[in-house]
């Protein structure tokens, strides 16, 4: 009997110890990390050939309430992926008017839930650019940012410097 006991007690003790982990904690505001910015090739659907560009960002997000659902009417708010677009000019990037044909639109960052105690979302995002206007001399830098569902900022990041012309990848 004392053979099963101590085994039997040593199981317990193990199960106990690992199920009593601490959840971890992030702030509720989400955080964002520039990845990768690729430059490449492509085909609008008449047939021009164009460019396109693939930003990729890690985010994390400690209450779980990054992205929106679809919106259901025009008064609903349907974005929560922001950027500002500078361009070089002379050898300094300068940020572009609103009427620039490179700026981009915000962006929609789909719903998201985690089921569960722990909430912390972590992920990365890809977003695809199509630059249907550009020279040969364009070249471009992005500042961004997301906002969750509770309105939370997160930090701010910027890409590498893109130079449309060239295909490529550039990383942090």
């Amino acid at each position: 009997m004392r053979s099963v006991i101590f085994p039997v007690a040593l199981l317990f003790t193990l199960l106990f110890s690992v199920s009593c982990r601490k959840i971890e904690k992030l702030p509720p505001e989400p955080s964002i990390k520039f990845t990768s910015f690729e430059v490449f090739d492509s085909t609008d659907i008449l047939g021009n050939i164009d460019k396109g560009g693939r930003l990729k960002f890690y985010f994390e997000d400690g209450d779980g309430d990054l992205g929106l659902q679809a919106p259901q009417d025009n008064n609903t708010d349907s974005t929560n992926l922001f950027f500002t677009l500078f361009r070089k000019t002379k050898g300094i990037f300068v940020r572009v008017p609103d009427n620039d044909p490179l700026k981009p639109s915000p962006y929609r960052i789909p719903y998201m839930d985690r089921q569960g105690q722990n909430k912390i979302l972590r992920g990365n995002i890809s977003v695809t650019f199509l630059y249907l206007f550009f020279t040969p001399s364009d070249t471009l830098r992005y500042k961004f940012f997301v906002k969750d569902r509770a309105l939370h900022s997160s930090d701010t990041a910027s890409t590498c410097e893109i130079v449309l012309i060239r295909n490529g990848i550039c990383t942090d």
